[in-house]
């Protein structure tokens, strides 16, 4: 007979946010691929009413299981995880059944953070025992998340490709290709952020402490963010004010770059982490420059593969990167009952 794992709900303290990361490492060694994606590793330590930590324990005390529910958006959003060796045994089953409680509760208030919504659940890396596990749930595909890449050398770029630049390209004219300025720029950047993501579930709704936590990250690097703004400086340099706020306009597009520390030489992958136009400048070549630029940089600075994350329904970001040499590498897909 079969005992259920025990489950506790409620905030992680710092030992349970290292148990998670533990179990999601054991699972990556074993998977092949991360389990839990970077907001829900950056909200291990976030106890608000929008997320719901779920832990599976052994009857010793192990954590073999994590999902994490988050309600802040239009649907609510989970991603789970339950260690090899304790897989098949009915703990991924309750630990659905409870982040399905969780979502769709009815809620009192309709506030943000509230209950009441459908569920979506990430498989990443559509592993088939993640699919396995959906059809058994009643779970159906509701979107894709494409992983592209493409090698950084310009003779090994695909077909067609864009080899990677030597150095960044110019701007056009009446614009100008700067780097980011944590502080003074990330209002600027969120407005422009949120106008070219209006959209999109998770980026469009980026706060200033999502920008906050991320610049804490070891990986970030401001001379990896590149703005493109109108030439609005005769001298071609911004004026800044006292206070720290620039005042050059918004932005019309952006290109940040991601770099993981520890990486092998031979073996390191550069992110096209976000790339956003201003709808306002749809159309004007914008995306090609910015993806050029981003090539440009993760070359010189050691990547040997640039990689990225695309929605895959987004036929005009698609266009681009297949011609910048882009190609399929792996699928993230979530699931919900139909």
């Amino acid at each position: 007979m079969r005992i259920a794992a025990p489950i506790e709900i409620g905030p992680l303290d710092a030992d349970a946010q290292q148990a998670v990361r533990d179990l999601a490492a054991a699972a990556e060694a074993h998977d092949g691929v991360a389990p839990l994606s970077e907001q829900p590793l950056l909200n291990l330590g976030t106890d608000a009413e929008w997320i719901t930590h779920v832990v599976a324990h052994t009857t010793s005390g192990s954590t073999v299981g994590y999902v994490q529910i988050d309600r802040s958006g239009e649907t609510a959003s989970a991603e789970l995880v339950v260690h090899p060796d304790h897989r098949r045994n009915g703990r991924g089953r309750v630990l659905l059944r409870t982040a399905e409680r969780d979502a769709t509760l009815p809620s009192r208030s309709g506030e943000p953070g509230q209950h009441g919504k459908q569920l979506r659940v990430w498989a990443h890396g559509d592993l088939e025992i993640a699919r396995e596990f959906a059809r058994a749930s009643g779970l159906r595909p509701v979107r894709e998340l494409l992983f592209l890449a493409r090698p950084l050398a310009a003779d090994d770029a695909a077909d067609g490709g864009t080899p990677t630049a030597a150095s960044p390209p110019e701007a056009p004219a009446g614009y100008r290709l700067r780097t980011f300025r944590p502080g003074a720029d990330d209002a600027a950047w969120l407005r422009v952020n949120a106008r070219a993501f209006a959209t999109h579930p998770e980026q469009g709704r980026m706060s200033l402490d999502d920008l906050r936590a991320r610049q804490a990250e070891p990986w970030f690097d401001p001379e990896g963010f590149f703005l493109l703004v109108p030439d609005s400086a005769p001298d071609g340099t911004p004026d800044v004010a006292p206070e720290g706020t620039a005042t050059d306009p918004d932005p019309v597009a952006f290109q940040w770059t991601k770099t993981e520390p520890g990486q092998p030489d031979d073996a390191r992958d550069g992110e096209i982490y976000a790339l956003g136009v201003d709808p306002d400048h749809q159309g004007e070549g914008f995306g090609r420059l910015m993806t050029t630029v981003g090539l440009a940089h993760l070359a010189q600075n050691g990547a040997t593969r640039a990689v990225l994350y695309v929605e895959g329904d987004n036929t005009a970001a698609l266009a681009t990167y297949e011609r910048a040499g882009f190609t399929r590498a792996a699928v993230h897909v979530q699931y919900a009952r139909p």
